[in-house]
């Protein structure tokens, strides 16, 4: 996975948490022996749960009271501040990460953490 990371030139490991990235995958839709290969409308599982352990992450705070991440902290703090529950919140985070690793992935970019 890291050789194609770096055949790719892919910069995903830059961001706090991140090691190794999973693809979606396309569901296959059969019946009677005929079936074509479609996107599930109801996502994918796995990767919805690499997301999931990656938000995590993202807000975590150590023991000696630093996060890992500040900004993703700061983020999921005024989410659950407006209202949201903490799963709200996380969920939140979740898309906030995947536009992220989105656009790492299409400008090959490596991430950078913003000044507070």
């Amino acid at each position: 996975m890291k050789k194609l990371l770096k055949l790719l030139d892919l910069k995903l490991e830059t961001i706090p948490g991140i090691d190794t990235v999973t693809a979606i995958a396309p569901v296959n839709f059969s019946s009677a022996g005929k079936g074509k290969d479609k996107k599930s409308k109801q996502g994918n599982r796995e990767l919805y749960g690499v997301f999931y352990f990656l938000a995590v992450q993202q807000i975590q705070v150590s023991k000696k009271g630093t996060p890992r991440n500040p900004v993703f902290l700061e983020y999921y703090k005024r989410k659950v501040s407006e209202g949201k529950t903490k799963i709200q919140a996380l969920v939140c985070v979740m898309r906030r990460l995947n536009n992220i690793i989105y656009g790492m992935m299409k400008n090959k970019t490596e991430y950078i953490l913003p000044d507070m």
